[in-house]
């Protein structure tokens, strides 16, 4: 099983930049490796799968043989909560694409504490804190320049615009609503999906 944790920092974390770049975390658990795509657009659910999607390119074919299912622990804002309607569309086309089951669960709020991408975003800030940010490529070298567990993390930027506010209509819901196998007791917060 992969485990994974994932954040996306909101803009509230002023990186100097005259640009605003919104960074979107994913730590693999297990190994420690982090991954960072920075999104020079909006954060949106179609940012978060697409930064998932990116990560998975680095997965090479002997890791992916090994991988049942992917465990992904969430951070509960409102581009990945489990009512969210792109989101969890966009999901399932992920899982259909990678042909793994994928379990996402959610942390309560104010609880993100508990998600280990947390402390990643906190080694970051310490790393770089002081310097003048000033554009995309110093950015980009300070944070390739970090160390979590021992290893450096693997960056990339996406420079798509992204769409805010898009939803899926109750009847397209539907189709993706039958694709979801809620926990009874957690229905929020445990999701299972299996591809088709």
């Amino acid at each position: 099983m992969e485990k994974l944790s994932w954040d996306n920092q909101a803009s509230d974390h002023d990186m100097g930049c005259k640009e605003k770049y919104i960074p979107c975390g994913i730590v693999e658990e297990d190994s420690g490796q982090l991954h960072i795509n920075f999104g020079s657009s909006y954060k949106t659910s179609d940012f978060i799968v697409d930064s998932l999607t990116q990560w998975w390119s680095t997965i090479t074919l002997e890791q992916r043989i090994d991988i049942e299912l992917i465990q992904i622990k969430v951070d509960n804002g409102p581009e990945s909560s489990g009512i969210r309607t792109q989101f969890l569309n966009r999901i399932v086309e992920f899982v259909d694409l990678i042909n793994t089951p994928i379990q996402l669960l959610y942390y309560p709020p104010y609880h993100s504490k508990y998600n280990p991408i947390e402390r990643c975003w906190g080694i970051l800030e310490q790393h770089w804190n002081g310097t003048k940010l000033v554009d995309v490529e110093v950015m980009l070298s300070w944070a390739s320049s970090m160390t979590w567990k021992g290893l450096h993390p693997i960056l990339t930027l996406s420079n798509i615009v992204y769409q805010k506010g898009i939803s899926l209509t109750k009847k397209a819901m539907k189709q993706v609503e039958s694709r979801l196998q809620r926990n009874p007791l957690l229905p929020k917060w445990d999701i299972l999906i299996q591809p088709i």
